[in-house]
């Protein structure tokens, strides 16, 4: 009997070691994805797709499902990440996780805004904030997310020219990120929140303030090791010494910029590097490299826009798909209180004809009653 006993024993701890070895493998593996998600946006999707195989646990799924939404973000595929990041929202209906459902909230704003929807990014903020105010004050997820808010209001007001507005809300961004303790969870984020300062200081003609904005971008993306963030600000950095006439110096850097992101597949910003490329070539006076770098421009602003034309026609689907079952639950509910309002009429109506008829032979008996006294 011992020995048995033994036996399941040591078969339950094996078991429960193997499962403890393979949750370690997993975490390892999304840590893996999560880094790898703006220089391979490619191996990141393919580590989700496996785990989510074998996922059983709703929070750790709607995890997944962002991850896969940002990997698709990185790689200007709007219309995946929209797919996913639906997929993320109808889940968290079903989780008490409010951290969870914030996170989603801020994706699903982040993925609007980046389909340039800014209405419609707003409406999801505005919804995000009230989720926020649940988190504790000084919790690391409520400075993350109240921090990605404002970066994600900064970028709206920054695309409709609004630089100074939009600058006010990057630098309270930046703000919210220096008040997590482990920073090296916002690295990323603190460096395309740079990236953006740098552009608005550039608009608003101050380009020291905007060089060193880019020099930020640069240094928080080389910690976090993302290759296609630093070739974000090197790209930024490049149109300063454009601006200043030093043209050889701005194809340094991106050329560098270009080398940096081979492997990101990040539509906007290869446009972005051949554009600039293109234009500094014109200006030194390479007309062949200018065409070819012009080409290749044109190109990837082609495949951007027909990116975003699907994202649209699916965000537009899925408006319409919720207006629609918004619009059957309405009628569904008024023919459920018509019938409950004809059948309380019914009843009453009934009741009505009772009390009436029963008046009506107390009346008889009473009617009765008097004739017989009066003749007797």
């Amino acid at each position: 009997m011992k020995t048995v006993f033994k036996f399941f024993f040591v078969l339950g701890l094996l078991s429960s070691l193997s499962f403890a070895g393979q949750k370690e493998a997993d975490d390892s593996l999304i840590k893996k994805a999560r880094t790898d998600i703006y220089d391979n946006p490619d191996h990141s999707i393919a580590i989700a797709k496996n785990l989510l195989k074998k996922q059983n646990d709703i929070n750790k799924t709607i995890s997944l499902y962002l991850l896969l939404s940002t990997a698709h973000i990185a790689k200007r595929n709007f219309d995946a990440s929209l797919q996913y990041i639906l997929k993320a929202k109808e889940l968290s209906q079903k989780t008490n996780d409010i951290k969870l459902q914030t996170s989603v909230l801020i994706s699903i704003a982040i993925q609007y805004q980046q389909m340039e929807l800014f209405s419609k990014s707003f409406e999801i903020l505005n919804e995000a904030d009230e989720s926020l105010k649940k988190l504790p004050e000084d919790s690391p997820e409520r400075h993350i997310e109240t921090a990605r808010s404002y970066a994600i209001r900064g970028m709206i007001y920054k695309s409709q020219s609004n630089s100074e507005i939009a600058l006010e809300k990057f630098l309270t961004s930046i703000k919210n990120f220096e008040k997590v303790k482990v920073k090296k969870s916002t690295y990323a984020n603190m460096s395309v929140v740079y990236y953006n300062i740098g552009y608005c200081y550039l608009n608003l003609e101050k380009i020291d303030k905007a060089r060193l904005s880019f020099m930020k971008a640069v240094y928080y993306a080389e910690k976090n090791k993302a290759k296609s963030l630093e070739a974000f600000a090197l790209k930024g950095l490049s149109e300063i010494y454009k601006q200043k006439r030093e043209n050889q110096k701005a194809l340094q850097l991106l050329m560098k910029a270009e080398n940096l992101s081979k492997n990101t597949g990040d539509l906007i910003l290869n446009e972005g590097i051949y554009k600039e490329m293109a234009d500094n070539y014109l200006s030194t006076n390479h007309p062949d490299l200018y065409q070819f770098y012009s080409k290749k421009n044109i190109e990837m602003r082609f495949k951007r826009e027909q990116n975003e034309l699907n994202s649209i026609n699916h965000s537009i689907n899925n408006h319409n798909r919720e207006t629609y079952n918004k619009s059957r639950e309405i009628k569904e509910r008024y023919t459920f209180y018509t019938i409950i309002a004809v059948s309380v009429g019914i009843f009453i109506i009934f009741l009505l004809s009772v009390f009436i008829l029963r008046m009506k032979r107390q009346n008889r008996k009473y009617q009765h009653h008097i004739q017989q006294l009066t003749n007797p």
